[in-house]
């Protein structure tokens, strides 16, 4: 079998294998990028470095490869392909993980101690005021939740009140509540102190 394809020099690997591997790093690269920003801004400071060494020294060695090979313009394109794919790919883990805390504000203009009932019955602290909007007299729910279990929140709402307004903006830090528990302490959780 004739492995000669592999050689540095060869015609595959220049135009082949090598854009290949730099598009690859660049995936990792901007991947460990975007979930050290997403850490930065939770807080959770013990992990951020080992995610900010794992970044530059993979851009460092994408980038000597792309340096050692400019008249490759595949490489150029793997490198920029990689850089897009890598953000694209850490925002799917991001969403996956859905690590911290948001608060959800729900405004109603119509009745609705059934969805308060509800949500309190699924565990989730909430708050209820009576409100000016606009036009009517409405009632404002706030709710702090983790991140996690805000998608189960909303589909409660829409349930029971499809045409509620509501919004949800991430907090960064959250003293005592009422929090529906799962029973897990994961890694992330435990880096965070």
């Amino acid at each position: 079998m004739d492995l000669g394809f592999l050689l540095f020099d060869s015609p595959v690997f220049t135009w082949v294998i090598l854009p290949l591997l730099i598009f690859c790093s660049r995936i990792f690269d901007q991947t460990a990028g975007t979930l050290r920003l997403v850490f930065v801004s939770k807080g959770y400071k013990n992990i951020v470095p080992i995610f900010a060494f794992l970044e530059s020294i993979i851009w460092l060695l994408a980038i000597g490869e792309v340096m050692k090979h400019l008249n490759n313009a595949v490489c150029y394109i793997a490198y920029a392909g990689g850089y897009a794919a890598g953000n694209y790919i850490g925002m799917i883990i991001d969403e996956k993980l859905s690590l911290g805390t948001v608060i959800i504000r729900v405004i109603l203009t119509k009745a609705s101690e059934e969805l308060v009932h509800k949500l309190r019955n699924c565990n989730y602290g909430l708050t209820v005021v009576d409100a000016e909007g606009s036009i009517e007299k409405v009632k404002i729910l706030f709710s702090t939740v983790k991140r996690k279990d805000a998608k189960g929140f909303i589909a409660i709402v829409n349930e029971y009140n499809p045409h509620a307004f509501y919004t949800v903006e991430e907090v960064r830090t959250v003293n005592e509540g009422i929090f529906r528990r799962n029973g897990r302490r994961s890694l992330i959780s435990a880096q965070r102190k």
